[in-house]
């Protein structure tokens, strides 16, 4: 676990340097970072989702996922709890935004390769190259999110941990678990979750993507029903 921890601790290091650099960042400022947090995710997540789509078995797995995913996730109101429970006291601009900053720094952190493969690989050949990588870029990324969103971006790190966590211990326990098929399928529908954060930030389109979480689920159940 301790490439999980190492990247824990740089979310949590990279929040509260940015969180410095927050009060120092004028409005029109804080605006050109939101663009170039919406357009990276658009790269990041676009390039997880394509990068994979050659891989799928099953190639209309997504779209299913993402339809059944969507009904549920609007049915529970996922979105609108978190950010209702977020932006509880928030009163400023920048702080008001801190729901939207999470929602799209948790799905950044713990929807990519490096995440998701780096726990696995850790588990089974202890090497924790992977981890080590991501920790690096989530540290820029965390600071880069707590300049413009504030210290309140510090509590994507314990989500980061239980989702690294999860894969490590699935891992540990069985390594036929997790196969690189399962893998390719929740990258392609994670990426496009990533994508719909992107056009949040740019303020092109409210995809409220935290109603997808569920479709993280659809295949996972999918690969066992086909066990």
């Amino acid at each position: 676990m301790i490439g999980t921890i190492v990247n824990t601790c740089t979310i949590i290091a990279g929040s509260l340097i940015g969180a410095l650099l927050n009060r120092g960042i004028k409005d029109q400022y804080k605006e050109a970072l939101y663009t170039g947090l919406g357009l990276a995710s658009l790269a990041i997540g676009l390039n997880a989702t394509i990068t994979n789509l050659p891989k799928s078995q099953y190639p209309v797995l997504f779209i299913v996922a993402l339809a059944v995913g969507g009904v549920v996730g609007t049915a529970l109101d996922i979105d609108g709890r978190f950010k209702r429970l977020v932006n509880h006291r928030s009163k400023g601009k920048g702080e008001a935004k801190l729901g939207d900053g999470l929602s799209a720094a948790i799905l950044l952190y713990c929807i990519g390769p490096l995440s998701m493969l780096g726990p696995v690989i850790a588990a089974l050949k202890a090497d924790h190259t992977f981890l080590f990588t991501n920790a690096t870029l989530d540290f820029v990324s965390s600071t880069i999110f707590a300049s413009t969103y504030g210290l309140g971006m510090v509590l994507a790190a314990p989500v980061l941990f239980l989702w690294q966590g999860m894969f490590y211990v699935i891992a540990q326990i069985s390594s036929t678990a997790i196969s690189e098929a399962l893998m390719a399928e929740l990258l392609i529908v994670g990426g496009l979750m990533i994508t719909g954060s992107g056009l949040g930030l740019l303020n092109l389109k409210d995809c409220k993507t935290l109603n997808l979480l569920p479709s993280l689920l659809v295949p996972v159940v999918w690969f066992l029903i086909k066990m």
